[in-house]
């Protein structure tokens, strides 16, 4: 599994290549997208782990979840 292993040249010349065809002013935005698609990849990830920790607290409601509560009932 060569591909993992990319060196300074390599990266230069896909550096080059993705200003070629993206231009100068489109990189940031692309790479402005592709930070916020990680950060929610990684939000993603960890919601699993935040439920189980919901799971644990045996029942009892946060302060902010009595008062979605009740304005749910209020709604109704």
């Amino acid at each position: 599994m060569t591909l993992l292993f990319i060196g300074s040249t390599e990266l230069l010349v896909i550096g080059g290549v993705a200003l070629l065809i993206f231009g100068g002013k489109k990189i940031p935005e692309l790479m402005k997208g592709l930070g916020k698609g990680v950060k929610s990849f990684k939000q993603g990830m960890n919601e699993p782990l935040d439920d189980k920790k919901d799971d644990n607290k045996n029942g009892e409601n946060t302060e902010e979840e009595k008062q979605e509560e009740e304005k749910s009932k209020e709604k109704e």
